[in-house]
């Protein structure tokens, strides 16, 4: 008599669940569908601000970037997906720096960790929400981020050290 009880307690248990999932693939069966409508909509299409589809390096106006060159972003990429290419020059003022020359990007080994953007000190790089990347050719995959006849972000000008000569006012 147990054995029996047991049975049809099962049997109900296992039927109510299976009701309860049932429900649900109803409730979505007849739910409104949202097909997103692509390529056709492109202009109204919804992308998330935080997604990650391609690299490139920020540019003002005036053509300048905030690149050094410091490959700190080359050294943090896992699969070498950054080059960054720079020559030693000497500046008007007789002191030699690295300049950018070529900043290498290869779209198709990027895994979108956002290392390179995350360790970069001056801010140089960021991800854009461009996801459109498919080409034919693995070649059209490889980018020079700087843009032709770019150049460092020139440092603003520094203040006139104070006037010495003054004496401040002693409280007395």
């Amino acid at each position: 008599m147990n054995s029996l009880v047991k049975y049809f307690s099962d049997f109900f248990s296992a039927l109510k669940s299976l009701l309860t999932g049932m429900k649900t693939t109803l409730k979505v069966f007849f739910r409104k569908k949202t097909t997103e409508l692509y390529p056709e909509k492109r202009g109204s299409l919804y992308v998330a601000e935080q997604f990650r589809g391609r690299l490139e390096m920020v540019h003002t106006e005036d053509n300048h970037h905030h690149c050094v060159a410091c490959g700190i972003c080359q050294m943090n990429c896992p699969n070498g997906t950054i080059q960054v290419e720079s020559q030693t020059v000497t500046n008007a003022e007789g002191k030699s720096e690295k300049v950018l020359v070529a900043y290498r990007y290869d779209l198709g080994k990027c895994l979108f960790c956002e290392l390179c953007v995350r360790t970069c000190p001056h801010h140089a790089i960021r991800f854009t929400n461009r996801f459109e990347n498919a080409v034919f050719t693995r070649e059209k995959l490889a980018l020079v981020l700087n843009r032709p006849g770019s150049s460092l972000q020139p440092k603003p000008a520094k203040p006139a050290p104070a006037d010495t000569n003054t004496n401040p006012a002693k409280p007395e």
